[in-house]
């Protein structure tokens, strides 16, 4: 019996470890877990991905397009006439009103950056982008990284708790970096 051709199998692996990484985490990760929720061979997974690291990668690259695509349009949001401020707050409550299962999923392959070096240009992209598209909206860049962070930091502490999206503390955590008052602008 020949080899069936299948062009959309690799694209099934990395679905597949998108998946398992959203659902479990990293630590559930394997060929042998991605082959069985790919519905493919595991010879197939190894013979795309040589190591999970190449997979983290291929999943990483593929879930930072989406949040990518997110940042740039984010420049357009801001653009209107809400200041910054309001301007991001609507974008992270939106983004958080998605669940917390995606955010989990893109901060779990944007920590896994951390150890594993292959995929730091990746992690380290996904932030460089951010900040020139905040870079656009600020005084200077270092209030963008700033920006960030502080923006990291909330998505993080809204994944670690239990607690709803608080937009009135978002809002003032924002004003605070942006150097605004509570109240507006």
């Amino acid at each position: 019996m020949g080899r069936r051709y299948d062009p959309e199998r690799r694209q099934r692996i990395i679905d597949a470890a998108i998946r398992i990484v959203e659902l479990k985490g990293i630590a559930a990760l394997s060929h042998r877990a991605v082959a069985a929720e790919a519905d493919v061979p595991l010879g197939s997974t190894t013979y795309h991905f040589a190591g999970l690291d190449d997979l983290l990668l291929a999943a990483l690259e593929q879930v930072s397009c989406e949040p990518h695509a997110a940042i740039m349009s984010w420049s357009g949001e801001l653009d209107d006439d809400a200041s910054l401020v309001d301007g991001l707050t609507r974008v992270l409550e939106e983004y958080a009103s998605g669940g917390r299962g995606r955010i989990r999923l893109e901060y779990e392959l944007y920590l896994a950056a951390l150890r594993r070096p292959l995929l730091q240009p990746v992690a380290a992209a996904w932030l460089d982008d951010m900040v020139r598209v905040l870079a656009r909206h600020t005084s200077d860049v270092a209030t963008a990284r700033a920006l960030v962070a502080l923006i990291d930091g909330l998505l993080l502490q809204f994944l670690l708790t239990d607690r709803p999206f608080d937009r009135a503390e978002v809002r003032a955590a924002l004003s605070r970096v942006v150097g605004h008052r509570g109240d507006g602008e």
